[in-house]
């Protein structure tokens, strides 16, 4: 089942071309749902991480899958980095709360949240759906600033560029940025 689904994604990845979703300079819309962090439950609001600053929010297909095991891995190395920068980080799939209670210790390391987005409401309102299979997100990421605007989109099936793009928009957004 697990090879059928990964051969299923790398196919949809070669025959869909990588496209950003949300445009940037728009408003991301809110959300608040259940997420895990280190195997416990808690409420996740978009606003409220935004209030702390920026937030990288990212789309993934499933939780222990080869890519987003991988895409994981990444983002949880890099954690540090991202607190360097003011940010936090939250990844978000159609798993259950209960599968990603083990994904978070597991393979976030405990690092970072991923939330649960069930009834797909999240990816449906970024246009993060994996169009040959709309059951799943799209490997889609975004860097969202303290205003709600998204600054910078980037859709690709393979995970090896997720955080180093995700990471260089945010040098670039601080390096302009000057605090109140």
């Amino acid at each position: 089942m697990r090879k059928s689904f990964a051969l299923g994604l790398l196919a949809a990845s070669v025959a869909m071309p990588a496209y950003s979703a949300l445009d940037i300079g728009v408003k991301a819309p809110a959300f608040v749902t259940q997420a895990s962090m280190g195997g416990k439950v808690f409420a996740y609001s978009l606003a409220d991480a935004l209030k702390k600053g920026p937030v990288v929010l990212y789309f993934y297909p499933a939780a222990f899958t080869p890519g987003c095991t991988i895409e994981a891995h990444d983002f949880a190395d890099a954690i540090e980095k991202y607190q360097a920068l003011g940010a936090t980080v939250i990844g978000v799939s159609h798993d259950d709360i209960e599968k990603l209670n083990r994904f978070s210790v597991s393979e976030c390391r405990s690092k970072f949240p991923v939330a649960a987005d069930p009834d797909q409401s999240i990816m449906k309102s970024y246009d993060a759906v994996l169009a040959a299979k709309p059951e799943y997100a799209n490997r889609t990421s975004y860097v969202i600033v303290p205003s709600g605007e998204i600054i910078y989109t980037y859709t690709a099936m393979q995970p090896d560029m997720h955080v180093e793009n995700t990471l260089e928009a945010l040098r670039k957004w601080a390096a302009g940025h000057k605090p109140n």
